[in-house]
């Protein structure tokens, strides 16, 4: 049996109701979300917002108001903010987003701050003055790379170790398949704590196969709404159950 950490990611920066009906865009469905994915097997939450018009969003007081919520009614899910830019947001509007809300956690893509490579120590610098847990988002070996690179000039603190590896990218019809992780595992890179995530059908199994190698999961309709089968989860608690039921029959 194996028990490994697991973050669900329920909303995401693209996917709408059009794509699933149970999908939360509002914080009352968010948080309803949250309650069901931690009684299914969750142990932490990955938090996007949404405007009014259901886009995606970085608004800090809306974000305040989500966390609030969720501390009122399920203080024991650690909730991760995402600063993720979506396609709309650029790095200044990211550090207003972390300087305001000071998250306890929070994920970060090295790619997006290193589009604006003069406000990158001021990002770092922000999670670290607030005490903000960091979990850098990594796409492949040239995230890697850089990644590396910006912790060995200090302007990722080296106590910002934690990171995600996404398997693939999102995109129309991408599948993920669990030997996609294999270029992130190399000696010259060893992440203190590590994280997975993966899309398509196989969600799950990449996700089994990263737990049987010590990674810590995250799964939910971020990534993905479907399973190997094809057939379409419930719900993202669903999601959760059914691969908290797959890591049980795994050695």
């Amino acid at each position: 049996m194996l028990k490994p950490f697991i973050m669900v990611a329920p909303t995401g920066a693209r996917r709408t109701k059009s794509d699933h009906a149970a999908l939360p865009m509002t914080i009352d469905e968010i948080v309803a979300t949250a309650i069901s994915c931690h009684a299914s097997g969750a142990d932490a939450l990955h938090l996007h917002i949404r405007d009014d018009d259901g886009r995606h969003s970085l608004d800090a007081g809306r974000y305040l108001e989500t966390i609030a919520e969720l501390d009122r009614l399920l203080p024991n899910m650690p909730v991760q903010i995402t600063t993720e830019a979506g396609g709309i947001f650029d790095v200044s509007a990211q550090l207003r987003c972390l300087q305001t809300v000071k998250p306890k956690w929070a994920s970060i893509s090295v790619r997006e701050i290193d589009r604006s490579p003069d406000l990158a120590d001021a990002v770092y610098g922000a999670c670290a003055d607030a005490d903000t847990k960091v979990q850098h988002i990594l796409y492949g070996p040239d995230d890697v790379s850089l990644y590396m690179q910006r912790r060995a000039e200090g302007i990722i603190r080296q106590h910002q170790a934690d990171v995600i590896y996404v398997l693939g990218r999102y995109s129309k019809n991408q599948t993920s398949r669990p030997e996609d992780l294999q270029p992130f595992l190399t000696p010259e890179h060893e992440a203190d704590s590590w994280m997975v995530c993966a899309f398509g059908p196989f969600e799950h199994a990449c996700l089994v196969d990263a737990a049987q190698r010590g990674g810590a999961l995250r799964v939910g309709f971020e990534n993905s709404t479907t399973g190997e089968d094809g057939h379409t989860h419930k719900d993202n608690a669903a999601s959760v159950s059914s691969l908290r039921q797959k890591l049980t029959g795994a050695a």
